[in-house]
């Protein structure tokens, strides 16, 4: 029997996604199809009648934004956000910045399919000579994270990912579900990836097959322990949200033009 409802949101399209690059942790706003993406998740959720009491998201921009513009959309811009950074999407490592469909050309989609989905496959790290270091790790928001910033990630395979969350989970946002609130996480494709992997208990292979499009709620019941008591729903129109899981999983084809 259900217990609680937990909601998870991969943000609204952001500008790298529409450029088909490996955003991970470039602070980069929503794209205006984004914003479109995240207005109408809110939408639908006050049409059918959804209230949140408690929101969560990472320290990246679009994560926020995506939270804020939900909330306003159902009239909800009261309820509290807290935001962290072991909610942040995958850590690319020397990956980030790079078109996923030109990858595919170069390394071959089976390659770029491992980098992106794979469980424990850790792409090359990242070092001070890549054009994004300086902007990542300077960024003033990564001095309030709880370890120290010279222990942050410079890669992340999903496992690693799953890692640095669950302490979060476990630690913040469980005795919030417990406490009997409804909960929002407002996030990333790999960070709602690897708690849908240990919710739902999903196989190391089998998670290589779980996609998320943008800006479509994900919504789970769970049991007294939290554990799902039915499968996950994608709230919305199916036939729209199978085209996007599509247009996800071809992001990383070598014939991928800004898909």
């Amino acid at each position: 029997m259900s217990k609680y409802k937990l909601f998870l949101l991969r943000h609204g399209e952001g500008a790298w996604n529409k450029e088909n690059r490996f955003c991970s942790w470039v602070d980069q706003k929503l794209s205006e199809n984004g914003v479109v993406e995240a207005q109408e998740c809110g939408r639908l959720l006050k049409e059918q009648g959804y209230q949140f009491d408690q929101v969560f998201t990472s320290i990246l921009s679009r994560s926020i934004q995506t939270a804020w513009l939900v909330l306003e959309a159902m009239g909800q811009e009261w309820v509290p956000v807290t935001k962290s950074w072991r909610l942040n999407e995958r850590h690319y490592g020397a990956l980030i910045g790079l078109n996923r469909a030109e990858m595919a050309l170069n390394h071959g989609e089976e390659q770029v399919k491992l980098w992106r989905r794979s469980y424990d496959i850790t792409p090359p790290p990242i070092d001070e000579s890549h054009p994004y270091y300086a902007e990542i790790y300077n960024d003033r928001r990564y001095s309030t994270c709880d370890v120290p910033k010279e222990e942050l990630p410079k890669t992340e395979s999903l496992k690693e990912v799953l890692d640095r969350l669950l302490p979060y989970w476990n630690d913040v946002i469980v005795p919030v579900i417990k406490s009997g609130k409804t909960v929002l996480i407002s996030a990333h494709g790999n960070s709602c990836r690897a708690l849908l992997k240990h919710l739902e208990d999903i196989s190391e292979t089998d998670i290589v097959n779980v996609t998320l499009p943008t800006g479509v709620p994900v919504l789970l019941e769970l049991d007294e322990d939290l554990r799902p008591v039915k499968p996950r729903q994608l709230l919305g129109d199916q036939a729209k949200i199978q085209a996007a899981i599509k247009k996800v999983e071809d992001q990383g084809k070598a014939n991928a033009q800004n898909k």
